[in-house]
C-alpha cells in the first residue's frame, strides 16, 4: 500500500471461534471498504483503540475469571503499515466483570477500560514494545441514579482524556454523574478530582471534545439527549450550559437510545447516534457559545447503529450498524455538515466499533 493509506479496524460482537476483529482498506474517492485482515479467538471483542504513531492496535473481549466467571480481557495487536494486516502481541485479564470501552493516553502509557456491568474503571500500564502490562488500579463507583431499571447501579460506559491529557473523564450512565480523574504517575492511581451530575434519568455515556478544548458535548443514552458542557482545562471540571433532544421534534414515538457523538475536525459541527429511530442526528455549534442546533437527521441505513467515526480530513463518516450487519459510508459536505448516502457499505456480523485511521 501507499503510503499514508486510510485504514479502518472494526470491532463487533462475535464468539471465540468467529472473526470479530477487521481491518478494511478505505478508498477515499468512493467511500468502498474491503476487506484486508480479520482475527478470531476473542469473544465479543467490541470497543477498540488505535495507536496509529505505534502500530499498534487495542481490543477488549471478554475473559473467564479463575472462579469461572465473566471477566474483562484486553488484547494488543501489533499492525503493519505496509499492508494493514495486524498480529496479536499480548492478552491479559483486566478487571472482574466484562469490559465496554477502551481508552488510551497520549503517550501511550496507559490503557482505561471501564466495565458497565461491574461499575468500575481499570488502569493499566503499556509496556514499551506496546504489550499490556500490568493492572495499576481499579475505581469502583457506588450507588444508584432515577431510573429505575436502567439506573439501579453504577454503569460506566467510556472513559476519554482531556485535550491536554491532564485528566480522564469517565461517563457513569447509571448514577447521572461525569467523573473526572487524574493519574498520579509515582502511584499509578486514579484520583477522583470533580463529578458532575447530569440530568437524573439522562444515562451519559460518551464524550467528545471540541477542538477548541472550551467544550465538551455528552450524549445521554437513557433519556435520548445531548448536553453541551463548558470545560474549565486547568480543573478538568464540566458546568452544562445546554441540553437538547436527539430525535425529530414530531413524527416518532418509538423506543430510542442514544450511542456515539463526535464532533468535526474544525468544531462547526456534531454528530450522534439514534438507536431505535435507526438514525444520525447532525448539529451545526454555534462558535461563540458552542451550544447546539439540529440540522438534520438522516437514516443510519441499517438497524441498532452502535458506533460511528468520522474520517480524518472529515470527508466521509462510517457507522457500524450492529442490527443491520453492515458498515455504511456516508459523505459528508463540509461546509453544512450535511450527511448523504455515498451507496457503498460492507457486510459484517453484528458490528460495534469503526476506527478510520492513517498509517
Amino acid at each position: 500500500m501507499s503510503e499514508q493509506q486510510l485504514i479502518v479496524f472494526a470491532g463487533s460482537y462475535a464468539e471465540a471461534a468467529d472473526n470479530g476483529i477487521y481491518s478494511y482498506a478505505f478508498n477515499e474517492e468512493t467511500g468502498a471498504l474491503t476487506l484486508i485482515d480479520a482475527a478470531s479467538g476473542y469473544r465479543n471483542p467490541t470497543f477498540l483503540n488505535v495507536d496509529a504513531a505505534n502500530n499498534r492496535l487495542y481490543a477488549i473481549a471478554e475473559g473467564t475469571a479463575a472462579d469461572g466467571g465473566k471477566a474483562g480481557e484486553a488484547a494488543a495487536f501489533a499492525i503493519d503499515p505496509a499492508t494493514g494486516k495486524f498480529e496479536p502481541l499480548n492478552r491479559a485479564l483486566t478487571v472482574a466483570s466484562p469490559t465496554c470501552h477502551i481508552q488510551r493516553d497520549a503517550s501511550s502509557k496507559y490503557l482505561i477500560v471501564v466495565s458497565y456491568h461491574g461499575g468500575m474503571a481499570g488502569l493499566f500500564a503499556i509496556e514499551e514494545d506496546g504489550r499490556i502490562g500490568k493492572q495499576l488500579d481499579v475505581s469502583q463507583h457506588e450507588g444508584r441514579g432515577a431510573h429505575p431499571e436502567r439506573q439501579d447501579r453504577p454503569h460506566p460506559h467510556s472513559a476519554f482524556f482531556s485535550p491536554d491529557g491532564k485528566y480522564v473523564l469517565i461517563q457513569d450512565l447509571g448514577l447521572d454523574k461525569i467523573f473526572t480523574y487524574a493519574i498520579d504517575e509515582a502511584e499509578g492511581k486514579l484520583v477522583q478530582k470533580h463529578v458532575v451530575e447530569t440530568n437524573p434519568g439522562s444515562g451519559p455515556r460518551h464524550l467528545a471534545f471540541h477542538p477548541n478544548g472550551a467544550n465538551a458535548y455528552v450524549i445521554n443514552e437513557v433519556d435520548s439527549s445531548v448536553t453541551v458542557f463548558a470545560y474549565d482545562a486547568a480543573e478538568g471540571k464540566l458546568s452544562p450550559i445546554q441540553t437538547l433532544s436527539t430525535l425529530p421534534a414530531e413524527g416518532f414515538d418509538g423506543e430510542n437510545t442514544t450511542a456515539e457523538i463526535a464532533v468535526s475536525e474544525d468544531g462547526r459541527f456534531v454528530y450522534g447516534s439514534n438507536r431505535g429511530h435507526d438514525s444520525l442526528v447532525v448539529y451545526a455549534v454555534d462558535g461563540a457559545s458552542g451550544q447546539l442546533s439540529v440540522v438534520q437527521h438522516v437514516s443510519s441505513g441499517g438497524g441498532h447503529p452502535r458506533h460511528f467515526a468520522l474520517t480524518p480530513g472529515g470527508r466521509y463518516l462510517l457507522c457500524a450498524n450492529r442490527d443491520g450487519n453492515n458498515i455504511v459510508t456516508f459523505r459528508v459536505d463540509r461546509e453544512t455538515g450535511l450527511l448523504s448516502e455515498s451507496g457503498q457499505s460492507v457486510s459484517v456480523s453484528k458490528p460495534v466499533c469503526v476506527k478510520p485511521v492513517y498509517l
